[in-house]
């Protein structure tokens, strides 16, 4: 089957729209197709159900059925004109506009994108910074006291004499004028004075604080790019002191479940622990500040219909991570578009250069690269060796992963690197 007209402009470098128009004797098989699959569902008095003739089917609901189908049928048109045209679209169509003149043709619009032509630049001999952190004494030691604090315990208090203590209350929110604000209440609310992300005025104000005391709390609180007052009051209902549990053997075999049994061993541990975070937090930074250099370097269009996938992905991970699958009540897509959509179109350029440089490298996955992630992983996991090189041969992601590392390690090696140290801490 072939259509009548097909028109195709180009928008942009990397957008084309394309009008097609189709006859009725073309469009006829599409609607006989459409007719037999409505009739099973369709009750006529006189018949059962799914039962009426076809042609008493189409005298009744042909408009209807014909009508409905229409989008379906621009969808199939356009395929074949692709792939008879080869046309290579990328993402999503967009079908913006239709017109049916019934009995005589079908005309609609769609836009679609394609790959945008990339020309690759110097990707190698740049300087690149690393950034670098040196594992202190103090971040050891504020390791080991953030675990004593997640096993601490507590006991009652006439006061809250330092940090270590929990003052319990129930916070009212407060007009200008200081009168509350009705359903602005917070019941038995929890103030961990040693929390370092709680408000800084609110742990001065119940420094010292006694049950059946009242504290106000007033402060100008920054969040992301805006403002707003805070006006409290804190009604205190209880204090507790958190004792902290001592640094023994003991301890260390309670928190380690017997896998670490000293405290030496457990320094040592931990501190390997750290390192190892901060050098995979180092490598992540070197690679990201490769990324942007080389997207810096390499100037194309980015097609709308990648960014919109990478967009539908985040709200997809969103509705994943929410209870029953279902996106939060108050969620705002017009504003989730706008605060990722930066960050969506980087995704995007990168994954169209990759490509390029991964062609121009001609990196691919050799049998060899399985089995070597396999006899690393195999002890680790439990699994036999076989069985895992099946499954990674298997897995087009993974096969996909192990193309990206090559990639990064050959791209890495041939840049300058600098190591440049930061004063950060652990997230």
């Amino acid at each position: 089957m072939s259509v009548v007209e097909v028109d195709i402009k180009n928008l942009s470098d990397v957008s084309r729209e394309i009008e097609i128009t189709a006859t009725q004797t073309e469009l006829q098989p599409h609607f006989d197709k459409a007719y037999r699959d409505y009739q099973p569902k369709l009750e006529i008095k006189g018949f059962r159900k799914g039962k009426a003739p076809l042609d008493l089917v189409k005298k009744m609901y042909g408009e209807v059925i014909e009508q409905e189908s229409l989008e379906e049928i621009a969808s199939e048109l356009y395929r074949q004109t692709a792939k008879e045209r080869t046309l290579q679209p990328i993402g999503d169509p967009v079908l913006v506009d239709m017109k049916y003149d019934r009995n005589d043709r079908f005309w609609f619009k769609i836009q679609y994108d394609i790959r945008p032509t990339i020309k690759l630049q110097t990707y190698s001999g740049f300087e690149v910074e690393k950034p670098i952190h040196t594992v202190k004494d103090e971040e050891l030691e504020d390791e080991i006291l953030r675990l004593r604090r997640i096993n601490s315990t507590t006991e009652p208090a006439e006061r809250a004499d330092g940090d270590e203590y929990i003052v319990t209350g129930d916070a009212q929110e407060l007009d200008n004028t200081g009168f509350p604000i009705i359903g602005k209440k917070t019941e038995s609310a929890r103030f961990y004075l040693a929390d370092q992300s709680l408000e800084q005025p609110i742990r001065d104000a119940l420094k010292n604080a006694e049950p059946k005391g009242e504290h106000r709390v007033q402060f100008s609180h920054q969040h992301g790019d805006h403002t707003h007052d805070v006006n409290l009051k804190i009604s205190v209902t209880k204090v507790e002191r958190v004792v902290l549990p001592e640094v023994n053997d003991e301890f260390v075999a309670k928190i380690t479940k017997d896998k670490i049994k000293t405290v030496d061993e457990f320094r040592s541990s931990l501190r390997q622990d750290l390192l190892a975070y901060w050098d995979d937090k180092s490598r992540r930074g070197l690679v990201n500040n490769l990324v942007a250099e080389l997207l810096r370097r390499h100037e194309f269009e980015v097609p709308e219909s990648l960014v919109r996938s990478v967009l539908s992905g985040l709200v997809e991970q969103i509705k994943n991570d929410s209870p029953n699958r279902q996106l939060p009540e108050n969620f705002d897509a017009e504003q989730f578009v706008q605060q990722n959509r930066a960050y969506a179109i980087y995704q995007s350029k990168w994954a169209l250069l990759r490509e390029e440089l991964i062609k121009a490298e001609n990196i691919t996955v050799e049998d060899s690269d399985f089995a070597d992630i396999a006899e690393e992983e195999a002890t680790k996991l439990g699994i036999d060796k076989e069985r895992l090189i099946n499954y990674y041969k298997s897995s087009d992601q993974f096969s996909d992963r192990v193309v990206s590392d090559k990639l990064m390690k050959k791209l890495i090696a041939g840049v300058k690197v600098k190591e440049v140290e930061q004063q950060t801490t652990l997230e």
